[in-house]
């Protein structure tokens, strides 16, 4: 008798302790809990970290996270505004902030994931849609960063745009946002991931930027030209300066000096008799040897101090 008490006591007591494991739930600091019984929530949500008690086996406690999540879009071919698809990925953070709500709409974490999926690529494919391509890829119009006149010819040569890149990112959010409002949770951030050409436009974006460097190397080379050009005239210029003016000195010097040789000779003419005598011997003989050769002939008169010295040497 007293061995069947021994073993209802210890049945007891495992059946207390299971009882008891199953009426305690523990909360952690990043979980958020969703009492239900029979499927139903009841109460309201537990949002604090600790020790908590519930109704065994007819109460079950639904763990959510309470810390930020992560959603991946599929990349998506979209059309623009202006007719050209472009490949975008995009990426969110979102955030359960009443998991009662998350609860009755979602149920789930997978179930927000394929809800935010129908909600984040719709609003992305209809902004999009609503804008040109340049909206999409650029930010702002920001002077680029390459200095000197290639940045402003390249500043001056991009289109400017109205809206831009981020704008169209807080603009998503914000629509998504409206839609996930009695589901439960908050989409914190939206980012695009990525943007990429399809094959034909990524062609005509490539001919374009070609193109575009081009102009302005076409550009620089015509301005090289014209500044060469002008380099060579100055030069040339400058050369024919220098030139001229080394002649005109040159012809001053050479004028100076036939005329203190013209002035030494004048006075060794007048000096004596026989110097001048020796002065007009040897300028008849300069005068024969620059004038004569074995081919000239020549009339000279019976006075004239060359036939003189003709005269004297015959």
């Amino acid at each position: 008798m007293a061995r069947y008490k021994s073993i209802s006591f210890i049945v007891i007591l495992i059946l207390a302790f299971i009882t008891f494991l199953s009426s305690v739930y523990v909360v952690n600091e990043t979980e958020q809990v969703v009492l239900t019984q029979f499927g139903k929530p009841v109460g309201e949500p537990v949002t604090t970290p600790g020790l908590n008690f519930k109704v065994p086996f007819i109460q079950k406690a639904n763990f959510f996270e309470k810390r930020f999540l992560e959603w991946d879009g599929d990349p998506n071919q979209i059309p623009t505004k202006d007719k050209k698809y472009i490949f975008v990925d995009t990426y969110a953070r979102w955030q359960i902030v009443d998991p009662l709500q998350f609860f009755k709409r979602l149920r789930n974490e997978l179930g927000a994931q394929s809800r935010l999926d129908d909600i984040l690529d719709g609003e992305t494919r209809d902004f999009i849609a609503n804008h040109n391509l340049i909206e999409t890829v650029r930010t702002s119009n920001r002077v680029p960063m390459s200095s000197g006149v290639i940045g402003e010819m390249i500043g001056d040569s991009l289109e400017q745009i109205e809206v831009g890149r981020e704008k169209i990112q807080a603009m998503i959010l914000q629509a998504a946002n409206e839609q996930t409002l009695d589901l439960g949770i908050r989409i914190l951030d939206f980012r695009f991931k990525r943007i990429n050409y399809v094959e034909e436009v990524r062609n005509q974006v490539y001919e374009r930027m070609k193109s575009e460097r081009y102009r302005i190397a076409d550009k620089f080379r015509s301005e090289g030209q014209g500044e060469a050009s002008r380099i060579n005239g100055e030069k040339e210029r400058e050369l024919k300066t220098i030139q001229s003016q080394a002649f005109r000195q040159a012809e001053e010097i050479m004028g100076r000096a036939d005329a203190e040789a013209a002035a030494i000779y004048a006075a060794a003419y007048n000096r004596s008799p026989a110097a001048r005598s020796l002065y007009t011997f040897m300028k008849s003989m300069e005068t024969f040897e620059k004038t004569f050769d074995s081919q000239t002939h020549i009339i000279l008169s019976t006075d004239s101090e060359l036939f003189k010295y003709l005269k004297k040497a015959e």
